[in-house]
């Protein structure tokens, strides 16, 4: 049974410490909480599990496995401190792996030299719609890729610029709701490279609020991608990508694949199409779905998911796309 420590108990914190209690032969004894007034309050809803206030407290709970859900400037320090304190070498972190990608790339050296499971949160990969539309367009449903658009919309920060704090806390568009979209052109195209790229804050200030970046592929094929956390019509975020190709297109968000073939029928799959049970449903069930992987990967070292090293190249990717912009408009 493995045995699991979680820091930080924010919504991301208690969302996969449900998830996990609720999976058979798992058992979550330890979180580690900074804030003192939570930490007074947290025993109430865990009272099955000890609450400690530092990282190195964790020490002695002889851990399998520990999962970090706290802001990204500090996952280097919570994951050099579980690393160099003997507290595990099996870490799961919510993404992004980081706040640049001088420390993604500090964070892979250490997981090589540690060894261990590692994993970050980019739940997208194990969403059934979007693994249809990778495995339609691993299979040439739309040929060669001839360019592509990735977005990522929401309306969390519309005509709220007394939130300035909060979006600097998640790391603006692009490490929060932006780094999925990032790591869905990686995942499905591979390696790329930016061209040009224009940032904006208007409501912020010195949070990115919209980004738009022209990228280009390994194979020369070129591409944008677009997102904003302040746009009015998304009262929910929506991430997907539109691929066009040498023998039609394909569209996929969340909720649904649309193949459209070149002077063909379209063909549409939507979310309930699939066979998306999972067996607790407390989000959506993709969250479940890499909760189970990881667990798995302790107990049998399955494959798959974003590694460490996988969700570097977001944060490398989101770092050129940051030096591309230059100075930022807050028009």
């Amino acid at each position: 049974m493995p045995v699991l420590g979680v820091v930080g108990l924010g919504k991301m914190g208690l969302l996969h410490a449900a998830i996990l209690s609720a999976l058979p032969d798992v058992k979550v004894v330890v979180f580690c909480e900074k804030n003192s007034l939570v930490r007074k309050f947290a025993p109430k809803l865990l009272p099955k599990a000890q609450i400690v206030a530092n990282v190195a407290e964790m020490r002695g709970f002889h851990l399998d496995g520990v999962y970090v859900t706290t802001p990204p400037t500090s996952h280097f320090p919570v994951v050099e401190t579980l690393y160099s304190q003997g507290i595990t070498t099996n870490i799961f972190i919510e993404k992004p792996l980081s706040s640049n990608y001088t420390e993604a790339l500090q964070l892979c050296q250490l997981a090589d030299n540690w060894g261990g499971v590692n994993m970050v949160g980019y739940h997208k990969r194990f969403s059934e719609v979007f693994r249809k539309a990778k495995s339609i367009l691993k299979e040439g449903g739309v040929g060669t890729v001839t360019d592509f658009e990735a977005y990522a919309y929401s309306s969390d920060f519309y005509d709220a610029p007394q939130a300035m704090a909060q979006a600097v806390a998640r790391g603006g568009v692009l490490r929060d709701s932006g780094c999925h979209a990032v790591d869905l052109v990686l995942w499905f195209l591979g390696e790329v490279t930016v061209d040009s790229s224009v940032i904006r804050s208007p409501l912020t200030g010195d949070a990115e609020d919209s980004v738009a970046a022209r990228l280009r592929t390994s194979e020369g094929v070129s591409g944008d991608i677009k997102l904003s956390s302040c746009m009015q019509a998304y009262r929910l975020p929506q991430i997907g990508l539109h691929l066009h190709g040498t023998k039609g297109s394909l569209h996929v968000n969340e909720d649904k694949v649309e193949l459209v073939p070149s002077g063909g029928e379209s063909r549409t799959w939507y979310r309930h199409d699939f066979d998306d049970s999972v067996p607790f449903l407390l989000a959506d069930p993709e969250y479940c779905r890499e909760d189970q992987h990881f667990v798995d990967a302790l107990q049998h070292g399955a494959a798959g998911g974003s590694n460490f090293q996988m969700a570097a190249a977001v944060e490398r990717l989101i770092d050129q796309i940051q030096q591309a912009a230059g100075p930022r408009s807050n028009e």
